[in-house]
This record gives structure tokens, C-alpha cells and sequence, in this order.
């Protein structure tokens, strides 16, 4: 029976020779990650298994990162809870504050603890985001975390297709943002229901491992059960970079059924902005008009790392961001920190006026370091703009890449890179 990339990966790890879209099935774990928000629930889930010990002290990964460093009282119960769970299970996977901590959707691949073939959980609807390197890895609920972390199992229901196939590269400041984002206004944020997100074509190789992060991380955005990428010379160059396990490659069938194939041009993309409040809800660079703003945020699992750094500091390099804007820069991870001060990117960042935070999710889901009063308006390289995801109700986040972030935050409006 011809099967996807994504059911390839979920019959081995079922224990079947096929498995076909809509077959329910009981699938071994690589790994099982939550955080800060929703570890607390699993733990308390967990309890009631009446178990000892986890399944693999090596396959769970706990990562506080939303409401950390810790904002109040609430958030530091939440974190003692779950550092003295790991503690007392022996969790080897366990990054707090100034320990290899940060995001941990881009801590995970930087430790190496994803690898192609991989079939991962995570109590975060994000953790779609390790399709970039090959792996079935989908956010679940804090119970299904739960039974992961006692038995090292979970339930799926096998998913359909959709194949979108890229051609082209991105040209200037285009990045994977900006295709994800097009994307998701092609086919609006139902537009993949539970469905796997497969990427193809020539354009592939034209993305780096980064572009790749982001638009994998964004699959939920569209719906999507998953995303997933080709595995090529890029990325198992990265594999072998971080240290991952021996990979597991599997490819589409030739003849594999996809519901839909959806086609990108990359050669004639531009750099897109998604309105409030929906990331579907998108315009071209050149068809925005008049925003004036008064926040920017660049960082989150999304866009918080190295390259996007890079390309916000080139372009603020020697300027000044409006003075009636406050732009906060996040780096994702320690490593990125350190990096980006090795390379000058966040004097940079200083010298132009900006606040440069340690490693949080903090202000994408309106939990600290940068909420929105109403009436305020944000350009974030976040992942989400729904109604008050930042801060209050009456305020509006616009999603772009780190080149039109930054753009925005000198110009003190929605604004296009210059080349």
C-alpha cells in the first residue's frame, strides 16, 4: 500500500507493514516534551497511573519557557513542580533558566534530541515544528503527555495529505516566514484540518534548515496535524552537527495519495504580514498602506534564532529604531545569546535602541516582557495574532519575517526591508 513521508514514519513506529489516513493507531514514542503550562497537568495525570517511574528517563524533554524566568507567583509554583518531578524521576532532558535554557522548540534540535524518522509528542502545539528535520512530531493535550511520559505510546489518527510543491528561491529579504505565510493565506487556518503537510519540489534545497523550522512551526497554523520535509544533504549535515542519533530516512511513495497538491512559485513571493487577527488574514509587503505601530518582537520558536538575528541586525546596523516604538529582541536559546553577543549582533540591537531579553516565549502569548495595552498595535516574528494573544483585546498583532520586523521598528510603521 503506497504511503506519504508522515505514514511511513507512524507505521514503524505502530508496528505494521501500511497504515492508511484515518486508521486509528497505538504508536512507540521518541520522545515526549511539555513545559512550564502544560507539564504541571500531566504530572498531576501522571500521579493517577499510579507508576514510579517514567518509561525513559532519556526520551522526556521538560522545558519551562512561556512564563520564564519566572513572572509571579503562580508561574514559579508551576516551575518548582515540574524541576522537582524531574529530579525525583531522573529526567535527563530538563532546561531551566541559565541551564542550556530557552525555547524549547528550538532547544530540542539544537541538544540533538530529534532526529529524522522520529515520532515525537509534545503538550505544545508547536512541536510540529521538527518536521524540518524529517520527524511525525505534533503538539497533544497534557493527559495524552501524561500516558507518553508512563507507557511511551500514544494514540493517532493516521492522517491525510496535502502536498504543497515549491519551486523557485527566495529573492532579498523572502524567507521561510514569508512562504508559510502565504501559505496559510492560500488555504486559510482550517485549510489542512488534521491533516499531514507534506513539503516537496525543487525549491526545498533553496530553504535553509531555518526556513524550515519556520515554516514546519507554522503547520499548526494552517491546521495541520503535522509538517514535514524532505531529508537531504542539509539536513543531515545539521543531524551530525548537533549531535542526533542515527537517522531513520523514509520518503513518499511514488504513487502516494495526497487529497490536494498546492504549488509555490518562490521566485515571485514577497515579503508578507499577516493583519489581526488571523494568520490567514495576510497582504504583500506592498499592499499594507499606513500602520503606524507601537511595539516590535523579535525572537519566539518561530523566529528567535541565529540567522534571524543576523538579518534583523543587518538591517539595523547603524540606525535608530522611532522613538515612539519599543522593539524587544529575544534569542531563543542560550547558545543563540552567547552567539549573538560573540558576533556583536546584540550591541547592535542595543546601540539602535532595542531591549534584548534572555531566552522566553514571554510576550508571544501575552505572558510577559512585552504586553500590549489596548488600542496598541505589534509587528512580531511570532507565530500568533489572534485577539488579545499579546496583552489586551483591543490591541492587534501583525506576523512577519525578522526583515520587516525590523524595517518597522525604524520606520515606527509597517514597513518593506531595504535591499
Amino acid at each position: 500500500m503506497a504511503m506519504t513521508m508522515t505514514q511511513k514514519i507512524l507505521a514503524r513506529h505502530a508496528g505494521a507493514q501500511s497504515v492508511r489516513a484515518g486508521e486509528l493507531i497505538m504508536a512507540k514514542l521518541d520522545l515526549v516534551l511539555g513545559n512550564d503550562i502544560t507539564s504541571p497537568v500531566a504530572i498531576q495525570a501522571f500521579e493517577k497511573f499510579g507508576k514510579e517511574q517514567v518509561f525513559d528517563c532519556g526520551k522526556i524533554a521538560l522545558v519551562p519557557d512561556h512564563f520564564t524566568p519566572n513572572k509571579d507567583i503562580k508561574a514559579a509554583t508551576h516551575c518548582a513542580l515540574i524541576r522537582n518531578f524531574a529530579r525525583q524521576k531522573g529526567i535527563q532532558n530538563y532546561f531551566e533558566v541559565g541551564h542550556d535554557c530557552g525555547v524549547e522548540h528550538a532547544v530540542l534540535p539544537e541538544k540533538g534530541l530529534v532526529t529524522a524518522g522520529d515520532c515525537v509528542i509534545g503538550a505544545d502545539s508547536h512541536t510540529c515544528t521538527y518536521g524540518a528535520l524529517g520527524a511525525f512530531s505534533t503538539g497533544v493535550g497534557s493527559t495524552d503527555m501524561a500516558f507518553g511520559m508512563a507507557y511511551g505510546k500514544a494514540w493517532f489518527k493516521v492522517p491525510s495529505a496535502i502536498r504543497v510543491e515549491l519551486t523557485g528561491k527566495p529573492r532579498g529579504f523572502v524567507c521561510g516566514k514569508d512562504v508559510i505565510l502565504h501559505l496559510i493565506g492560500l488555504i486559510g487556518v482550517d485549510g489542512a484540518r488534521y491533516q499531514s503537510i507534506e513539503f516537496t519540489g525543487s525549491g526545498v534545497a533553496e530553504l535553509t534548515i531555518d526556513d524550515r523550522f519556520t515554516i514546519a512551526n507554522m503547520a499548526i497554523e494552517a491546521g495541520g496535524k503535522n509538517g514535514i520535509f524532505p531529508v537531504d544533504d542539509q539536513t543531515l549535515a545539521y543531524l551530525r552537527e548537533h549531535g542526533a542519533k542515527e537517522p531513520v530516512v523514509e520518503t513518499a511513495d511514488p504513487d502516494a495519495e495526497y487529497d490536494r497538491t498546492i504549488r509555490i512559485d518562490m521566485d515571485t513571493l514577497k515579503p508578507t504580514v499577516a493583519f489581526p487577527h488571523l494568520p490567514s488574514n495576510t497582504r504583500t509587503i506592498d499592499q499594507v498602506g499606513d500602520v503606524p505601530i507601537d511595539q516590535v518582537v523579535i525572537g519566539s520558536c518561530t523566529n528567535g534564532r541565529l540567522s534571524d538575528l543576523r538579518i534583523a541586525a543587518r538591517i539595523l546596523k547603524g540606525k535608530k529604531i522611532a522613538p515612539h516604538v519599543r522593539c524587544i529582541v529575544i534569542p531563543a536559546t542560550q547558545r543563540i545569546w552567547l552567539e549573538a553577543v560573540n558576533e556583536g549582533l546584540l550591541q547592535t540591537f542595543v546601540e539602535a535602541g532595542c531591549s534584548v531579553s534572555a531566552p522566553t516565549c514571554g510576550p508571544c502569548l501575552g505572558g510577559h516582557m512585552g504586553i500590549l495595552a489596548a488600542g496598541e498595535r505589534a509587528v512580531a516574528t511570532t507565530n500568533r495574532n489572534f485577539v488579545g494573544r499579546m496583552g489586551h483585546v483591543k490591541s492587534e498583532v501583525y506576523l512577519a519575517s525578522p526583515a520587516v520586523a525590523a524595517a518597522s521598528a525604524i520606520a515606527g510603521k509597517l514597513a518593506a526591508p531595504e535591499l
